[in-house]
């Protein structure tokens, strides 16, 4: 029994084990040993690259604030960044295991650089505050966010909380201290948003192009609009790896899903052109070619992990999720679009937000944002007339234009549109 032990301890077969082999492996094993599937292959188009000169008059001896920089966007851009040799980077970031990898990477790979890591909630304005005063960033780029648009429909009073009053509170900071440019992290589901994720974004956008209006203001505020990001924190790409791995099923929601993508480095660059060539007010969106199909992304990883769909690994289907499109928009009906001077970059000129009417959205979603879920979904609708929910009616329009508005079928009474 001791002889037996020793050689399974030192890798020997024992007797009893050549007798009993272990049984041979399953074939979705053999994703583990196959080579990383490169994200970049799966957008069937070629990588977008925006790295110009102008990026390095823009960051060059700069001083850069990053929020969210421990997330996926946030942390490409804060190495995207260290290339143009910035004055100082300062990260901050609510998640501190997150905001101690990329600092510890940081600072790994460029030795001697000025790296401030600042654990702090994008919500908490005295924070916040004391941030920007101790270090006067002149590029401050917004990444931090809620984003799961599932996890934001039963939670809409943090979405409001995180993605609009966040994004106040650092942009009301970079106003205060002088910084040059600001610049949000968007998402295509702002467009005519079916879900509460992209209807406070699109708000926070109205909010950030509001701020361009006021003639004391000196910095240039600027949002992005992003596709789906292949590869991110929480996307399809490391969803579909994990359930490969596992042996599937591979779940997919629907089969006529179609999304557009790009990479993380193609989003960070992004975002750092945008900064670069906007003036102020301006919504910025890659050219990401054609939207491709959620299922043929899944069937592509499957067999590019040396397997066969349905054979080895199986699709099914879920149904979409509460607050999902089939197809997402680039532009709503709107914004018109124009060329840069990239040629892969467009940008659409909004209609003006009026700052009296965002003040008093603002105020109907200070009201909800630790409320019930209805009310925070009306509030929403009332302050997005383009956001129109599932179960939200609307009854009609005063003689003052303003919309009247309730969930059907409940008890709920009816509210007014802003």
């Amino acid at each position: 029994m001791i002889r037996s032990l020793i050689r399974l301890l030192r890798g020997r077969p024992s007797h009893a084990q050549t007798l009993n082999p272990l049984p041979a492996p399953t074939p979705f094993a053999a994703f583990a040993t196959k080579p990383d599937v490169d994200v970049a292959d799966l957008l069937g188009r070629a990588a977008v690259n925006l790295d110009t000169p102008e990026l390095q008059r823009f960051l060059a001896g700069k001083t850069v604030l990053v929020t969210g920089a421990g997330g996926s966007i946030g942390s490409e851009i804060c190495r995207q960044i260290m290339r143009f040799c910035p004055a100082s980077l300062i990260l901050v970031e609510q998640a501190e295991n997150n905001l101690f990898e990329i600092d510890r990477e940081l600072r790994e790979k460029w030795l001697g650089a000025t790296i401030t890591p600042c654990v702090a909630d994008i919500c908490d304005a005295i924070r916040i505050a004391t941030i920007f005063k101790a270090h006067q960033p002149q590029v401050v780029l917004h990444c931090a966010a809620h984003k799961h648009v599932p996890m934001m429909e039963q939670n809409p009073g943090e979405a409001i909380k995180n993605n609009v009053f966040g994004t106040k509170t650092v942009a009301d900071a970079a106003a205060e201290f002088g910084t040059d440019a600001f610049v949000m992290v968007s998402t295509d589901k702002a467009v005519n948003p079916t879900s509460v994720m992209g209807a406070a974004k699109r708000f926070a956008e109205l909010y950030i192009q509001s701020k361009n209006e006021g003639v004391e203001n000196s910095t240039r505020f600027l949002a992005v609009r992003f596709g789906n990001v292949l590869g991110s924190s929480g996307s399809v790409v490391p969803i579909f790896k994990k359930q490969i791995a596992a042996g599937g099923p591979v779940t997919v929601t629907h089969p006529d899903m179609k999304r557009y993508f790009m990479t993380i480095p193609e989003a960070s660059q992004l975002v750092l052109q945008a900064g670069a060539i906007g003036h102020g007010g301006e919504i910025f969106v890659l050219d990401m070619g054609e939207p491709i199909r959620i299922v043929d992304l899944a069937r592509e990883l499957i067999q590019r992990s040396g397997l066969r769909v349905e054979e080895d690994i199986a699709i099914e289907f879920t149904g979409i999720r509460p607050g999902e499109k089939l197809y997402e928009e680039l532009a709503g009906l709107a914004e018109e679009t124009r060329p840069t001077s990239h040629a892969k970059i467009r940008v659409w000129q909004l209609p003006p937000a009026e700052a009296q009417r965002v003040k008093k959205g603002l105020a109907i979603l200070s009201d909800v944002v630790n409320g019930c879920r209805e009310e925070a979904v009306i509030a929403l609708a009332r302050c997005v007339p383009e956001y129109r929910p599932d179960g939200v009616i609307r009854l009609g329009a005063d003689s003052d234009g303003s919309e009247t508005l309730r969930f059907s079928g409940g008890d709920e009474s009816a509210v007014l549109a802003a």
